[in-house]
């Protein structure tokens, strides 16, 4: 699964388009209890957030897979992310 595009949404969600039409969102909260997150607690650094197509990367390093945002997507369904 390859990330084709990236939104940041409030509460430490990500919408999520993949490149086989796959749209979900990754709720991030779970990860801010561990220390490589903990930047992510203050929004603005949340929001700095680079898609590097297999995987999402901030600005503090922490990053995440997107094997496994797919497997924690909230929801899913196929279009495009609201804008």
């Amino acid at each position: 699964m390859k990330i084709t595009e990236l939104k940041v949404k409030p509460n430490w969600v990500l919408s999520i388009i993949t490149d086989d039409g796959l749209v979900g969102e990754f709720d991030v909260s779970p990860y801010l209890q561990y220390e490589a997150f903990e930047a992510l607690k203050d929004p603005a650094e949340f929001s700095n957030v680079f898609n590097g197509g297999y995987f999402v990367e901030w600005g503090c390093g922490a990053d995440l897979s997107a094997d496994t945002i797919e497997s924690g997507f909230i929801s899913m369904r196929s279009g495009s992310i609201d804008r």
